[in-house]
């Protein structure tokens, strides 16, 4: 599946089911590749090689209590105090980057409070700035490197 990322070399294989199987790095084991899991480890892999994200300081599809309710977000990026400064949110190249995805990310967000938002569909991403200490949201043009964080 072509998206709008470098490409990149990934370690696959078919499972005893017949279905192939991605090996993510950064969960340490292999997953089955379905169309959002492909977005996922592309977008990853563009943040550590091309923005200088470090792999260490990013967690994959960790919970979280969302009023009440046990949800999990897909990403998450600590700075090196270990505080989460960027959560992301991946989609399949199918579904439309909307204000319902917008929405789901900010609800996830409540909890965490970073400065920055990313939404991928892996054709298209946006990524947003929060200033926690007046609530403003600016879209930015591209995403920030790590050390802009």
């Amino acid at each position: 599946m072509k998206l709008n990322l470098p490409e990149y070399v990934f370690r696959t294989r078919k499972n005893s089911m017949g279905k192939i199987e991605i090996f993510d790095d950064y969960r340490k084991k292999y997953v089955i590749i379905t169309p959002e899991e492909w977005v996922r480890q592309n977008f990853i892999k563009y943040l550590v090689e091309e923005k200088n994200y470090p792999a260490s300081l990013i967690a994959i599809e960790k919970g979280i209590k969302v009023n009440n309710m046990q949800k999990r977000f897909d990403a998450v990026v600590f700075d090196r105090k270990g505080q989460p400064i960027v959560l992301i949110e991946f989609k399949s190249t199918e579904v439309e980057i909307d204000q319902k995805v917008m929405e789901q990310i900010s609800r996830y967000n409540l909890n965490l409070k970073v400065n920055y938002l990313i939404v991928s569909n892996g054709i298209t991403h946006y990524c947003c700035h929060i200033n926690q200490s007046n609530s403003v949201i600016s879209f930015l043009e591209s995403i920030p490197d790590y050390n802009q964080l």
